[in-house]
Order: structure tokens, then C-alpha cells, then sequence
């Protein structure tokens, strides 16, 4: 199922998966569901996580370039009929064969995920603008909101141990134990982000083996360093990582939100008190079966 941009779209006549925007505080899931709706007429049920990509793509006539995270879901279709939409951003959706859709102009991304060949009609920056690591505007109910995706890493070595770091004062959740890794930076593939972090958290070369999943939070009224409250999401994606040679864990960014990074042992990991860790935390060595 795809469907095609329309003349409102900064992307006109190319083709793309259905989906969309994840609005502040809601579930991925959820939007995936409501957006191939209003997309395409169709009522899915999620089946499974198949990936996390990241894309840049230049808006010359805007004068603007485009960074996006995009979760990749496999869906079942539940009910409803195809419906073509009239003045938005998509106006067809229609169903193709792998081979049918290779003679689509499709977004680099949809091409990406469908293993089919990467030329599309997008504009690719040579390099990535500056860009700050988040923004916080005022929301409708007078708080600052912010929403970031982020990379974070269960690192597991040879011994089954496994390595967490610690939250410095100041920050959300202070004192608690957390993965490796954190937001990506503009124009970064979510697992280049997290071996990056991995290296400046806790001073360890992992080798990235697989996606576990994702996860959703949001901390409506969060106090740290900008000394305001904010309503933060976060959209996490978590990975698999090992390190094959284990060095004692030294943190780089002195003065950052990490303040100490440690080796676990799987009996250790699992008498930590749940109030211990942060809530991917707890999520992501659940989901990576370690306790």
C-alpha cells in the first residue's frame, strides 16, 4: 500500500508509505493507525516494528532542509475501503506489487524499506545544517513542550554483564540508573547516534546487533538544566549492543547528563529497586529478556 503526494505536498507525484506526523504525547502506534486512515480509508492493527530510518531532504523553493525519524510498522488490515483524498498532502492510495513499485518515483525512505533501489526524486543536502538539540515552545496549556527522538543501547560483553549509566543531578530523573545513548543529532541514522553515545557515556566500542523496539514517554512537567519546566516526549528507540572487549566505563562528557556508567551483573541488574531506573530502562531489559 502506497500512497501519492499531492501538489500540496513539499514532494509532488512521489510515493510513500502511509503515515505520518507523531503528535506531542502520542503513542507511535496510535499514529500510525490514525494517520493511514485518513490517509488511505483503511483501519489497521499494528503487527510489529520493522525499522527505524532517519532521512534528510532539501526544500529549495522553502529554503528549508527537512531531518526525520521514521518507525517503520508492519500492519494488518482491519476494515474500511480505499478513499482518495481531495486538497491535502496525499490524494491516492493504492495497492502495487514489490516489481510494480519499483517504477515509482518513491521517497528514498519507502524505497529504503521495501529493499528496493534508493534514487527517488528527493533532495539531499551535501551536509547537515546547524541545528539546536531540541526546541521547547509554549503549549496550548502554558508549558514549555518539547518532543525528541532518541537512540538508546542494552550493552551487553562476553560475560553477561550489563552496562548502565547513572543521571547527574540537575537532570530528569537524577540519581536513577539509564541506557547508553540519547537524541540524535541532525542528519544522524539512529544507530550511528547510539555507538557515538556509547563512546562519549561510558568510553566502550560496541557493535550493534539488532532493533528491540520503542518506546514512549512522556514527563509532562520536567525541571532540568534550562531551569523551567517542560513537557517533554520522548520517542526512544532501544537496540541490542555488545561490547566485545569490555573496558573499565569512563564517562567523556564531563559535566553532561551522565554523571557515572557501570557494569551490571545480571543478578545485580535485577535486585536494582524498579524505582532505580528510568522508565526505557526498565522497558528495554524487559523487552531484551535480562531479568
Amino acid at each position: 500500500m502506497l500512497v501519492r503526494a499531492s501538489e500540496r505536498s513539499g514532494t509532488p507525484g512521489t510515493w510513500s508509505l502511509p503515515g505520518g506526523a507523531v503528535d506531542h504525547g502520542e503513542d507511535p502506534q496510535h499514529t500510525v493507525v490514525r494517520e493511514t486512515a485518513a490517509e488511505t480509508g483503511l483501519s489497521v492493527s499494528v503487527a510489529s516494528l520493522q525499522d527505524v530510518l532517519a532521512d534528510m531532504r532539501a526544500l529549495p523553493e522553502r529554503g528549508i532542509t527537512i531531518h526525520t525519524d521514521r518507525l517503520v510498522y508492519q500492519v494488518s488490515v482491519r476494515g474500511g475501503s480505499l478513499t482518495d483524498r481531495v486538497d491535502r498532502p496525499t490524494d491516492l492510495a493504492r495497492w502495487f506489487t514489490r516489481e510494480e513499485a519499483r517504477q515509482l518515483p518513491l521517497r528514498s525512505f519507502t524505497a529504503r524499506a521495501l529493499g528496493l533501489p534508493t534514487s527517488s526524486a528527493d533532495i539531499v543536502p551535501d551536509e547537515p545544517p546547524e541545528f539546536p538539540s531540541f526546541y521547547a515552545v509554549p503549549g496550548p496549556d502554558g508549558l514549555h513542550r518539547a518532543q525528541r527522538f532518541a537512540a538508546y543501547a542494552v550493552v551487553t560483553d562476553p560475560d553477561g554483564r550489563v552496562l548502565l549509566t547513572r543521571v547527574s543531578d540537575g537532570y530528569p530523573g537524577a540519581g536513577c540508573w539509564h541506557l547508553p545513548g540519547g537524541g540524535t543529532d541532525y542528519g544522524e541514522q539512529p544507530g550511528a547516534a547510539l555507538i557515538r553515545e556509547l563512546v562519549e557515556e561510558t568510553g566502550q566500542t560496541g557493535r550493534l546487533i539488532g532493533l528491540l523496539g520503542v518506546a514512549s514517554h512522556r514527563d509532562a512537567a520536567s525541571l532540568g538544566p534550562e531551569g523551567y519546566p517542560i513537557d517533554w516526549h520522548g520517542v526512544r528507540a532501544f537496540y541490542r549492543v555488545v561490547v566485545d572487549k569490555p573496558a573499565p566505563p569512563t564517562v567523556a562528557d564531563v559535566g553532561g547528563s551522565t554523571c557515572e556508567a557501570r557494569w551490571f551483573a545480571r543478578e545485580e541488574l535485577g535486585a536494582l529497586p524498579t524505582d532505580r531506573l528510568t522508565e526505557v530502562t526498565a522497558e528495554a531489559v524487559q523487552a531484551a529478556r535480562l531479568t
